[in-house]
């Protein structure tokens, strides 16, 4: 099995294994998950009885290997169980919350890549190299938290500009993807210039140069295209951290996608949300990272190998 049969294969592979993972983590959790439910529920001091009758209801009085099984079977099928607080199917939920995440995203991939590419470029230029890096490194080592603390009190709450109760447009998205795209556009920028480095020493860049390309025709047309594979590989592995940060971020600006009902499902210790969320980004992550290894063995067709 060679190619994009043995990636796709891998990646089933890859995500199975992470359903597993994902589902026993809530078997190293303290307490029984009943009471929880309980108490989260306006229950203060839950009686053996009742206790013993909800895990009953949930079904956590049967085997873990048989609860794995069932769950594993349901999310094949995008039944991600319902929330142990509202009661409501959480597939559902997510559905509802998901465009506004993804919406958010791309406008922060957006933004990422109109910062990277550039920064890349300019860092070429040995006058420039030192300043361009110096942007990277202090994008890589402020949190997208701290960013966006600040966006919100200086830009909205000072300036007003913007919303400070997100509607989950494309025009609301603009200030909460700053904080996401630069720290994404950090970690491309020190990818594609590393590559952009290596792919000038080659030896058909020299041979353009000796026929009398000019510096910007080199740049976009001989080193770009051939530093463009890893660029696509840290594009799919930033995916997962991007939609971390994201649910971070959108607490922040009150922005309606997953993050907030992830948050409150972690504090009201809601298993199936939490689960069911975490599946839903390792997807994600799992899926961008093959579309980037395929788009980059399509490039560079050595990498199939």
């Amino acid at each position: 099995m060679r190619g994009p049969s043995r990636r796709i294969a891998q990646a089933a592979v890859t995500l199975v294994g992470a359903a597993v993972l994902v589902w026993s983590l809530q078997l190293l959790a303290p307490g029984d998950p009943a009471r929880r439910v309980l108490v989260a529920n306006g229950v203060g001091n839950p009686t053996p009885t009742q206790v013993a009758a909800l895990r009953a209801e949930l079904g956590l009085d049967e085997p873990a290997p048989v609860r794995l099984g069932r769950w594993l079977l349901a999310a094949a099928t995008g039944d991600l169980g319902r929330s142990w607080r509202s009661g409501a199917p959480v597939a559902a939920e997510l559905a509802d919350r998901l465009p506004a995440t993804l919406r958010l995203a791309a406008v922060a991939l957006g933004f990422a890549l109109l910062l990277a590419v550039p920064l890349a470029l300019i860092a070429q230029h040995r006058r420039a190299d030192l300043a361009a890096r110096g942007l990277v490194f202090l994008g890589a080592a402020v949190p997208s938290f701290v960013v966006g603390t600040l966006l919100l009190e200086v830009v909205v709450v000072r300036l007003g500009i913007g919303r400070v109760l997100a509607d989950g447009s494309w025009g609301g998205a603009v200030l909460p993807a700053v904080p996401l795209a630069l720290a994404a556009a950090a970690v491309w920028a020190r990818v594609l210039r590393a590559a952009m480095l290596e792919v000038r020493a080659r030896r058909h860049v020299q041979v353009a140069r000796a026929r009398g390309a000019g510096r910007l025709r080199v740049l976009l047309v001989h080193v770009l295209p051939g530093a463009s594979p890893p660029l696509f590989t840290a594009i799919g592995m930033t995916v997962g951290s991007l939609l971390a940060g994201a649910a971070v971020v959108e607490t922040i600006f009150t922005w309606p996608g997953v993050g907030p009902y992830l948050v409150e499902a972690i504090v009201a210790r809601d298993v199936p949300v939490v689960q069911g969320t975490v599946l839903l980004g390792v997807l994600a992550y799992v899926v961008a990272n093959t579309l980037a290894d395929l788009a980059a063995a399509a490039v560079d067709p050595g990498r199939a190998r």
